[in-house]
């Protein structure tokens, strides 16, 4: 029986009913292809099991490896670190770091369909973003190794953290310190395509505090954009009510920042009149004695750069899931 001939463009081409200059598009630039076009020529590169003929030389004469990054909020903190993770584990490597900033769920699709196609990825590695089970399967089907931060899926490895535990750790802290008047201040700007774990760490801080019989009112829980100064306003706003909490639970270290700096505005002392606790434990909470959840932000990059070369060097091996433990960093503020 004669060999399978390769599929070309052009049959890809002709079954999507596009012109070849569409097919070009979408593998180059898919995000200026419509969605509908998009699928229909991903439906006929899976039919047809096309590989970009041009793509796949170039891998190969490659003297170095290539690992994909794709990741939101390119400049938020906690993604640095877990970006400085991976660029540390993969500078003893023969492997280059290629970084794919997502801005829109329709953006991030269209990595998600054209990335596994090309073969111009020797590994994929996916920050905080969900991926549905036809991304995983072209993944798989197209043999790009790919592992998930934040975001487990039965089918390919991942590592991430217990949300809705590092909620409960900040509550059962404070609650240890004899606190009973506690709110909770999250960010709101998280757009629809990525992962939300405040609203995981607050389901946690409410489970807590339920547990022990202290109320949540609705008034002490607080949403602010992302930025340190529209925290420190809401902050602000929150500490100045008659009855003020006695302490604070911030989801994200950033933003027990503009908490602290509300407090010495209205010179209310820390810890002795108010305790803070923030999550993340980045870089900076050390330098500011921020009492927090850590949550390993580089070992989780640096350990999903270990997994990932494994799959590469034995592409047969099960899926891994690894969940970091969380760890309460006690410091100054509460």
């Amino acid at each position: 029986m004669p060999p399978k001939k390769a599929s070309t463009i052009y049959d890809v081409a002709r079954q999507a009913g596009v012109s070849i200059t569409t097919v070009s598009r979408m593998l180059n630039a898919p995000n200026k292809v419509n969605g509908e076009t998009r699928e229909r020529i991903l439906a006929a590169i899976d039919a047809l099991e096309f590989v970009p003929k041009a793509e796949a030389r170039a891998r190969a004469l490659r003297s170095t490896g290539r690992i994909g990054v794709i990741s939101p909020f390119f400049t938020a903190p906690s993604f640095v670190q877990r970006l400085r993770g991976i660029s540390e584990a993969l500078s003893a490597k023969k492997f280059e770091m290629v970084i794919y900033t997502v801005d829109s769920a329709e953006h991030l699709k269209s990595f998600l369909s054209y990335l596994p196609l090309t073969g111009n990825l020797d590994g994929l590695i996916i920050l905080s973003l969900p991926v549905d089970d036809a991304d995983v399967r072209r993944l798989v089907e197209h043999g790009l190794p790919t592992v998930l931060v934040e975001f487990p899926h039965p089918n390919l490895s991942s590592v991430e953290i217990d949300d809705v535990m590092g909620g409960r750790m900040a509550a059962q802290y404070l609650l240890e310190k004899g606190h009973c008047r506690i709110a909770f201040l999250g960010d709101t700007d998280l757009p629809e395509y990525s992962l939300h774990p405040v609203s995981q760490r607050l389901v946690g801080f409410r489970q807590a505090l339920r547990e022990a019989g202290i109320d949540l009112p609705e008034v002490f829980v607080k949403l602010a954009p992302y930025s340190l100064e529209q925290t420190r306003q809401v902050a602000a706003d929150l500490l100045s009510v008659p009855q003020p909490p006695t302490a604070i639970f911030a989801a994200t270290d950033l933003q027990a920042l503009g908490v602290l700096k509300a407090a010495r505005q209205l010179k209310i002392q820390v810890p002795e009149q108010l305790a803070v606790v923030g999550f993340d434990d980045l870089d900076i909470a050390e330098y500011t004695d921020l009492t927090t959840i850590r949550q390993h932000l580089d070992e989780s990059g640096r350990l999903a750069v270990e997994i990932l070369l494994a799959q590469i060097e034995s592409p047969s091996r099960p899926p891994r899931h690894v969940k970091l433990t969380l760890t309460l960093i006690e410091r100054q503020t509460a």
